[in-house]
């Protein structure tokens, strides 16, 4: 095997493993997301799981953030709760924050 082909395998690997940890670092932002406006709905500890998993399927539906933003804003709207698209934009880069820390600290054990 020339060096070429092992640095060729080796930033396939990194490759890999960095978009899997973007996988897991976006589904704990979207879960986290998905708990912090079931608390602001008032949704109880089951109802509150249930929804977070609703929030990560969501995110399968288009590209980008905007559809867990329409998703989590529509259900606040419903709910009566005022709420922005701002605001939740807001709330998913801080439980991305909260996410990529979880995700780091569980691998780093």
């Amino acid at each position: 095997m020339s060096g070429f082909d092992d640095r060729e395998r080796a930033f396939e690997t990194k490759f890999a493993h960095d978009e899997e940890m973007k996988f897991r670092i976006t589904a704990r932002r979207n879960r986290l997301l998905g708990e912090w406006a079931a608390r602001l709905m008032g949704l109880s500890a089951a109802e509150s799981e249930s929804y977070a998993k609703d929030v990560v399927r969501s995110d399968f539906e288009e590209a980008g953030d905007h559809d867990v933003i329409r998703k989590v804003l529509g259900d606040l709207t419903t709910a009566g709760i005022d709420a922005s698209e701002e605001a939740i934009s807001e709330a998913l880069r801080n439980k991305e924050i909260d996410a990529r820390r979880q995700i780091i600290e569980a691998t780093n054990l």
